[in-house]
């Protein structure tokens, strides 16, 4: 008996660093999956805790929009910065310390006496999210290639399942700890779900090297042209020729000379996107200077990573990749549709309808389970342009079963559009995940994943600001009906984008 118990825990807690040499590490899946919700489920969870948030704490529907936004200003930076460092340093680091301030903002909010203390953590629970996606395809990435499997269908499928189940559950969940111990509780969940992320992570994910993360700060091995006393490059090493650096790029002595991390692009960006995503929050000729900014700052973003040898972003593979900007499109048009329903539809339920915030829950369950339906019936499939025609077909219709809605509208009738609904939820982001895992460049595998998620809140902040232009007056059914005309035009879009996207119809995984 005791013999038989040492071997089934030293099986279980064995680190991840003794493999299968053949076939992809399952232990791995569980810290993975679990990292990975935990951004998702903070995002949705809120949608049914504003009006409570608002009623304690005496905040208007415009301040509450900040507990929204916040956090994905945060995320929206975070993602691909954090998932540069991935790269660089190996995702078992960066998902430790990102859980870990999971647990801590978790706390701060659960404790915040005002708006904006709560605003605060929510901005410090973005950024602690931000570390388990990319660090699951890094891992994903990484796995296939010591293994020798093209396409992990199955591991993709867990995340992608694993993360829109619970964005959907979420306003379910959210509504039912509301109803049990207040609005805090949504905050104070984040606590248990950080200790076991740090629990799981420190038991089963591989350690990197010395060796490797030197290789990786490092970069590629410099052409024979670049190497002292050389005459001239090979025909192979001409390809891969590096590009004229900077004179601007900081010199070894340099502050910002931390190896293989571009900080002044790193700031550049962040500065170029929260200045964009304030903007897009509440459009105001007031604040003209915004758009400004955010064009300075690309500006000087793009000079910059056009010329220094190590980019945050290589914007000439990325200005080549035309199919893979063209998910990142396709992201932000899904997922603005997706989240100004989850949010502006459940606003309208609780004060246009009527229903408390765990009855407005319950009636998005359906959501939820059509969700987690299609997605466990599509999962192994990659069919990636069929099930974007198909969800932006879907979301088409839900936009305009909107439009019928009204104050008397029945519950079965909600119920149903928010099953409809749902379909999509089950196909754009796991096809688009699919799609990006076969695009992008397997040695920035973090970072492009990381982007993936900018795209996705840049999408969640255009809603929230939709959600905001057209709720002008509170969220009543006229304003409703606007905001479904908004979605329904993007579905549209995203159904162009998809049909004319040849590289579509037979993706094929690029080579490291």
């Amino acid at each position: 008996m005791i013999p038989a118990l040492r071997d089934w825990l030293q099986h279980r807690l064995t680190p991840a660093r003794h493999r299968p040499p053949d076939r992809f590490d399952r232990r791995l899946i569980a810290p993975m999956v679990l990292g990975t919700v935990l951004n998702p489920v903070n995002s949705s969870m809120i949608a049914v805790a504003l009006v409570p948030i608002g009623r304690a704490l005496g905040a208007s529907p415009a301040e509450t929009a900040w507990l929204v936004s916040g956090l994905y200003l945060a995320t929206a930076v975070g993602q691909p910065v954090i998932g540069r460092l991935v790269d660089l340093y190996g995702p078992r680091r960066l998902y430790l310390v990102g859980t870990a301030l999971v647990g801590v903002a978790g706390l701060l909010g659960a404790l915040s006496p005002n708006l904006g203390a709560l605003v605060a953590a929510r901005v410090l629970l973005g950024f602690g999210t931000s570390a388990a996606y990319p660090a699951a395809m890094h891992l994903t990435r990484s796995e296939a290639e010591r293994t020798g499997q093209s396409s992990p269908a199955g591991v993709l499928t867990a995340l992608a399942v694993s993360a829109q189940t619970v964005a959907v559950v979420g306003p379910t969940l959210g509504g039912l700890l509301i109803g049990v111990g207040g609005w805090r509780t949504i905050f104070l969940v984040n606590v248990p779900l950080s200790l076991a992320c740090l629990v799981l992570g420190a038991l089963r994910l591989p350690k990197t090297t010395r060796k490797e993360t030197t290789r990786k700060q490092r970069g590629p091995v410099a052409p024979r042209s670049a190497r002292p006393g050389a005459t001239g490059p090979t025909a192979d090493e001409a390809k891969a020729e590096w590009p004229a650096a900077d004179p601007a790029t900081p010199s070894p002595s340099s502050p910002f000379a931390t190896p293989g991390v571009d900080l002044p692009g790193m700031l550049l960006f962040a500065a170029l996107l929260v200045s964009l995503m304030l903007f897009l929050m509440r459009p105001r000729a007031d604040d003209w200077y915004l758009p400004v900014l955010a064009l300075l700052a690309g500006a000087a973003f793009a000079r910059r990573e056009l010329r220094v040898p190590g980019p945050f972003i290589d914007l000439r593979v990325l200005g080549g990749n035309g199919p893979m900007l063209a998910t990142f499109l396709r992201q932000f048009l899904s997922y603005t549709t997706a989240y100004a329903f989850l949010y502006g539809f459940t606003q309208w339920m609780e004060e246009g309808r009527g229903l408390h915030a765990a009855s407005a829950g319950l009636v998005l369950l359906p959501l939820s389970l059509s969700g987690l339906v299609v997605s466990g019936i599509t999962g192994r499939r990659e069919a990636v342009r069929a099930k974007l025609v198909v969800g932006s077909l879907v979301q088409i219709a839900g936009c305009t079963a909107l439009l019928t809605m009204n104050s008397t509208s029945a519950i079965w009738l909600l119920a149903g559009v928010g099953a409809l609904m749902g379909v999509p939820q089950g196909l754009n982001g796991l096809a688009n995940q699919t799609a990006l895992y076969r695009q992008a460049e397997p040695a920035r595998m973090g970072s492009a994943a990381g982007l993936l998620r900018t795209f996705t809140y840049l999408g969640a902040m255009a809603a929230s600001a939709a959600d905001a232009a057209f709720f002008t007056h509170g969220a009543d059914t006229g304003g409703l009906h606007r905001l479904a005309l908004f979605m329904l035009a993007g579905a549209v879009l995203l159904l162009a984008v998809t049909l004319i996207d040849r590289s579509l119809r037979d993706p094929a995984p690029r080579k490291a």
